[in-house]
């Protein structure tokens, strides 16, 4: 397992090892030691400190920047200037290499979340051959708008429908929307959803999206009006007219959810933010047949669990065709860092869709798409995917050992590939702090959820040394919660009011 990752790995993994005490010596010194072939730590933009030594013994491996650290001086600084939409833990993170992040006093954290499943191969990925076509096309091409051709938003559409039909997935797959994020591709979806269904009942009475609780498909709000919690809905309420919630997995709702009002169904076949719910067959299998006898359109939402992360290119593969979808969203991992995303429709959907019903300014642009055209010929390996079901298996060994040992604390082990989820009996907040205090990032979702979405390139000694630490953060907040601080936040999919 390990030979198999080291084969499909960039090259140039840093060697650093972790410190027990945090360094007297300033982070200037570490930055001109580094080894300079990976990704620079800006420094025009943010101030240098140089000037500042960290006097200070830690009793921790990574204990979070103190108030009177040059971190939390220059977050002091901005903000005052920043929107307060997330409560952020107080390292502040400037490099990242393989599956591994630094922050600016030089901790060093082995990162189980991929900024949140997007840096699916690597922070830097094989920065050679990420960088060449990317600084080349930089220098010749960012930007023209959607009023002109360029030939990389056609490679890409190209590579996406091919590399789809060759993996197994949507066997409709025909034709691609090209856009910047996971909501903006959803957006897209519901428009052309609604317009399929004004096509074939041109009264307008066929307009009814249904979605299911505990979903997440983006903060738009045509996505948001699809994101059945009241965390994200009410402050922006009212939500567009005509979305109906269902309870996901619930076969025997779905002829009175769908009906002739139904023009889209929008449907995650694994919750990502609603806690690492996975989809039955039977339950999207009767999804699919509800929408085939009233004609309505059935959209997967695969923006957090496609693209590689099931150990398969997209997770319905696992489905026979006749449950495929019409349309299907990605974005995340697309590109790996880089804002794209993609709406990928069947033929009888793009037949609907005519000139000026939709479109973007950004979306499509040269750079973007020459990106995700590299990206996706790395996410599309089946060495990788093989890789992926492996790391999985060592992940679930390990859980199931951690389950054992406090079977009070940890209810259900759940998920697919490298999007799992340790569900918890308690608050996994102190897990959570303890962990990154150790050198290991996790974070949250649904309801007590510890989720882990690393990047898919992860090693086997990289698994068992995260779990390990894992383990022994788990010790700590299992079994002396007093002794750690905790950390707001982090709860992407929390209660409202929680």
């Amino acid at each position: 397992m390990a030979s198999m990752a080291a084969r499909i790995r960039p090259s140039g993994q840093f060697a650093l090892t972790r410190r027990i005490h945090v360094s007297k010596k300033p982070i200037a010194w570490f930055l001109s030691r580094r080894n300079a072939s990976a990704m620079a730590v800006p420094t025009a933009s943010a101030p240098e400190h140089s000037g500042h030594e960290f006097m200070k013994e830690a009793s921790l491996p990574n204990p979070d920047p103190p108030s009177d650290s040059p971190t939390a001086a220059q977050l002091n600084e901005h903000a005052p200037y920043m929107v307060a939409t997330y409560v952020r833990p107080p390292p502040l993170m400037v490099k990242g290499e393989g599956c591994y992040l630094w922050d600016a006093e030089n901790r060093r954290y082995l990162d189980f979340t991929a900024g949140l499943a997007v840096n699916a191969l690597d922070f830097i990925p094989d920065s050679t051959a990420l960088a060449d076509p990317s600084t080349e096309q930089a220098r010749t091409l960012v930007h023209t708008s959607n009023l002109y051709h360029s030939p990389w938003i056609g490679e890409l559409s190209k590579q996406i429908v091919t590399k789809t039909h060759a993996a197994g997935g949507m066997h409709t797959a025909s034709k691609v929307f090209t856009c910047n994020s996971g909501t903006e591709a959803n957006e897209a979806a519901i428009k052309f959803a609604r317009k399929v269904g004004k096509t074939r009942t041109p009264s307008g009475d066929r307009h009814e999206i249904v979605s299911f609780h505990n979903s997440f498909h983006g903060r738009t709000m045509g996505a948001l009006s699809a994101t059945p919690n009241p965390k994200y809905q009410k402050p922006f309420s009212p939500m567009i007219p005509g979305f109906k919630y269902g309870n996901y997995n619930d076969e025997s709702s779905i002829n009175d959810l769908v009906n002739e009002k139904t023009c889209g169904v929008i449907v995650e076949p694994i919750q990502g933010e609603g806690g690492v719910n996975v989809a039955t067959s039977s339950f999207l299998q009767a999804l699919r047949a509800r929408c085939n006898e009233v004609g309505a359109v059935l959209i997967y939402d695969e923006i957090q669990c496609g693209l590689g992360r099931t150990g398969q290119l997209w997770a319905h593969q696992f489905l026979p065709q006749s449950a495929h979808p019409d349309i299907l969203t990605t974005a995340k991992a697309l590109g790996n860092g880089f804002p794209i995303g993609a709406t990928i429709v069947s033929e009888d959907v793009a037949q609907c869709v005519v000139t000026g019903d939709h479109g973007t300014t950004f979306g499509g642009n040269p750079l973007a798409c020459r990106l995700a055209h590299y990206i996706m010929s790395r996410l599309s390996d089946p060495d990788l995917h093989s890789s992926v079901r492996a790391m999985e298996q060592l992940f679930r060994q390990r859980f199931a050992k951690l389950q054992a040992t406090y079977p009070d604390h940890i209810t259900e082990i759940r998920g697919r590939g490298l999007i799992l989820g340790l569900q918890l009996a308690v608050d996994p907040t102190p897990v959570v702090t303890a962990a990154r205090e150790r050198g290991v990032l996790i974070i949250t979702c649904g309801k007590n959820t510890l989720r882990f979405v690393p990047p898919l390139i992860i090693s086997a000694d990289e698994v068992e040394e995260g779990l390990a630490i894992l383990e022994q953060a788990m010790a700590v907040a299992f079994e002396h919660p007093q002794k750690i601080a905790g950390t707001k936040g982090q709860q992407e999919m929390a209660p409202a009011g929680r």
